[in-house]
């Protein structure tokens, strides 16, 4: 881990350059000064084809400056700008720097545009036409990647036209969920349930809650299993928003449908994380996008 940790590649990548670049002067120089055996006819001797001959004419004086001017201008460059390994140069220039200061300009160009927005209630957002078109490209940039672009989701990823919420659709949680982000943990319960018929018994018992097809026999020996699972989820398996327990008697299935999808559940456990998007998005960015998003199941 030391390699990644020294400086002794910075400072060897930066000699490297240095040297590499003065060497091509002293060449530039060196076959300016350097003359070839020559023959009487001004040709070095060498024939090719029969009748091809090569000269030793010098380079045009046009051609030297201009590598000249092309290596005089690597070195100011590598002073000015960071070049020499972990040298910051003059300027102190840096693309991060560069793009928080055009994130940042762009923002105060768009400023009093969202100033109309933040004055108004998510409710309001969702209702007004240009507001909706500025959400939906927010969200295309920066939510469709997992949401999808109709925003319906896919297996792990919240549908988000439904009705249906791990931490309350209102406009206030979906704010903080965007603001925040969120992290779903799930631990692995197989131990806690007992043996592995028994995971297929508490499995089958999850089905009947949202009377999906199941086995009744098993849902009904997995029924006094299930007090390890209402902890979160509830005694009537309608879930606890509070800590983002999904509710287990409808029908939407966020990681997967069937026995065999709730058993793995339960012997693996499952953690998704929604990233927060404080960093990338402003306040009043975020106010848009809850308003958006919240009118997508609110129509």
């Amino acid at each position: 881990m030391s390699d990644f940790t020294s400086n002794f590649w910075a400072v060897y990548v930066a000699a490297i350059t240095v040297v590499s670049m003065a060497a091509c002067l002293l060449l530039l120089w060196f076959s300016g000064k350097a003359r070839a055996m020559t023959a009487g006819d001004n040709t070095t001797g060498h024939v090719w084809d029969g009748d091809l001959r090569e000269m030793n004419n010098p380079l045009p004086r046009w051609w030297v400056w201009l590598f000249v001017i092309t290596i005089v201008f690597g070195f100011a460059y590598l002073a000015l700008y960071p070049g020499l390994g972990s040298s910051k140069g003059q300027l102190g220039w840096s693309s991060a720097g560069q793009y928080e200061a055009e994130v940042e300009k762009a923002q105060l160009a768009e400023a009093p545009l969202y100033a109309k927005f933040v004055a108004m209630a998510p409710e309001q957002v969702a209702r007004d036409p240009g507001a909706h078109a500025i959400g939906e490209r927010l969200f295309m940039n920066n939510c469709a990647q997992c949401h999808g672009s109709d925003a319906r989701g896919s297996k792990g990823f919240p549908n988000l036209t439904d009705g249906d919420w791990l931490h309350g659709g209102s406009p206030e949680k979906i704010k903080e969920s965007i603001t925040l982000g969120r992290i779903g943990q799930m631990p692995p319960m197989a131990a806690a349930v007992g043996t592995p018929d028994d995971v297929k018994n508490v499995a089958n018992y999850v089905l009947s809650l949202s009377g999906s097809p199941h086995d009744s026999v098993r849902a009904e020996l997995g029924k006094s299993k299930f007090i390890v699972c209402a902890a979160c989820h509830g005694a009537d398996g309608k879930g606890n928003q509070a800590l983002g327990a999904a509710n287990l008697s409808d029908k939407t299935w966020l990681h997967g449908y069937g026995e065999a999808a709730i058993t793995a559940m339960v012997n693996n456990g499952k953690v998704n994380q929604m990233p927060a998007q404080a960093g990338k998005l402003t306040e009043a960015q975020i106010h848009v996008l809850a308003g958006y998003v919240w009118s997508l199941s609110n129509k």
